[in-house]
C-alpha cells in the first residue's frame, strides 16, 4: 500500500485569447479572455473572463457551459461576479491567416461589450510553447496553477481589423513599441493559444489521503492517471505521477523517489527534488522536497524554488526570457505544506495548503 499525498487536476479548454487594452483601460476592465470549451467537464461553448481595474475577475458564460466559481480564487485577486450571458453570435478560430474572433455581450451594469478580430496576414505565423506567469498575481491560491500554452502567438497588426468598445466607446489594444526579429512584424500584444492546458497542482485538501494498493508492479494506472512505482528493498516508493488528456501529458517526477509515509521511521528527514513537465516545447518547473516525521506527526513541503526552466529555440525567445523574469521567478513564491496524521483507525489524515513567499 503507498500514501499519495499529490493530485493533478488538468482543465480543459480548446483555445483561449487574451486581449490587453491597459494602456487605453476602461473605468472598470483593462483586458479581456474569451475561452472555447468542448468536453464532458464544462459542456461546448464560450466564456469571457473581464479583468478587471481592481485585480478581480468577472466570467461571463454561455448558459451551456458548467463552471465551479472555486476555480477563479487563484485568478488575480480571485472572482468578483459570474454571470450568464446568450453571446449567440461568438466565434473564435485560429488559421493560418491568424485570428478570426467575435464576442458581443453585456456586463455586470448592462453596458454593452463588443471585441472583434480579423486577421488577414497573409505572412507564415511562427508560433511557440511556454509557460504562462498565470499565477503570479494569484494572491490566496488554493492550488499552484500551471497554463502550458501550445501554438501561442500574438495578433499581427498588418492587415487586421480589430476592434474593442465598450458601452460605445472604443479601446486601443496595447501593442509591441517596435518589431521583434522571431515575428518579423510589428504585432498587438493581443496573443492566443489553440492548445492550452491548464494544470492545478496539488489543490488544498483536508480529507483522508488516498492510497493505491502496490504488490509487484512498477507501473499502475488508474483512470487518465499513471504512477510509477520503485521498490526500496521490500517497500514501494514513489518515482513519478503522470496525468493524460488527448494529445497532452503532465508528469511530475521525485529524485529520489517519494518515500512510503506509511514506513518512513521516526525522528527521520528526508530530501529530494521534483521536475514538472508537460512537453520539451513549455520546458519544466523545477522545486525541492522535503518530508519530516516525529513520532506520529508528518510534515511534507513542497517548493518550487528552481522556477520554470524554459526550452527556447530561438535568440528572440531566450532574449524575452531573460528580460522577462516573471516568466522563470513566479514559481518560486509557491510553497505546498501538507500535514498528515494518523486517525484511530490507522488512516493518514492529511490538511495541506499553499502561501505566496514574500
Amino acid at each position: 500500500m503507498l500514501p499519495i499525498p499529490f493530485t493533478i487536476e488538468i482543465d480543459p479548454m480548446e483555445r483561449m485569447l487574451l486581449v490587453n487594452f491597459e494602456q487605453d483601460p476602461d473605468s472598470t476592465y483593462v483586458g479581456f479572455e474569451p475561452q472555447v470549451f468542448d468536453d464532458t467537464i464544462h459542456g461546448t461553448g464560450h466564456i469571457v473572463l473581464g479583468w478587471r481595474v481592481d485585480g478581480r475577475v468577472d466570467v461571463f458564460h454561455q448558459p451551456g457551459i458548467t463552471l465551479d466559481p472555486c476555480t477563479y480564487d487563484i485568478a488575480g485577486k480571485g472572482l468578483a461576479n459570474m454571470v450568464k450571458r446568450e453571446m449567440k453570435s461568438a466565434y473564435f478560430d485560429v488559421s493560418e491567416a491568424g485570428v478570426q474572433a467575435y464576442y458581443s455581450f453585456h456586463d455586470v451594469d448592462d453596458r454593452p461589450i463588443e471585441i472583434k478580430i480579423n486577421e488577414h496576414n497573409t505572412r507564415k505565423r511562427r508560433p511557440f510553447s511556454l509557460l504562462a506567469p498565470m499565477g503570479d498575481a494569484a494572491e490566496n491560491p488554493s492550488a499552484i496553477p500551471l497554463l502550458f500554452l501550445h501554438d501561442f502567438y500574438f495578433v499581427r497588426r498588418k492587415d487586421t481589423e480589430f476592434r474593442i468598445t465598450i458601452n460605445g466607446k472604443a479601446h486601443k489594444p496595447d501593442n509591441f513599441p517596435m518589431p521583434l526579429p522571431l515575428f518579423g512584424s510589428m504585432m498587438y500584444y493581443t496573443r492566443y493559444s489553440s492548445g492550452p492546458l491548464i494544470v492545478t497542482l496539488n489543490q488544498a485538501f483536508d480529507d483522508k489521503m488516498p492510497v493505491i494498493q502496490v504488490k509487484e508492479d512498477t507501473e499502475i494506472t488508474s483512470g487518465d492517471i499513471t504512477y510509477s512505482i520503485e521498490f526500496d528493498a521490500s517497500t514501494p516508493v514513489l518515482r513519478s505521477i503522470q496525468k493524460k488528456h488527448k494529445q497532452h501529458e503532465i508528469r511530475i517526477a521525485f529524485e529520489p523517489a517519494f518515500p512510503n509515509l506509511r514506513t518512513m521511521p521516526e525522528a527521520n528527514t528526508i530530501t529530494g527534488s521534483f521536475v514538472v513537465s508537460a512537453s520539451s516545447a513549455t520546458g519544466r518547473v523545477e522545486g525541492y522536497y522535503k518530508v519530516e516525521r516525529l513520532k506520529d506527526q508528518i510534515r511534507v513541503v513542497m517548493e518550487p524554488s528552481g522556477g520554470w526552466v524554459p526550452n527556447p529555440d530561438s535568440l528572440t525567445l531566450r532574449f524575452i526570457y531573460t528580460v522577462g523574469k516573471i516568466f522563470k521567478n513566479w514559481p518560486k513564491t509557491y510553497r505546498w505544506t501538507a500535514s498528515i496524521s494518523e486517525n484511530e483507525s490507522s488512516e493518514l489524515h492529511m490538511r495541506s495548503s499553499w502561501e505566496r513567499l514574500k
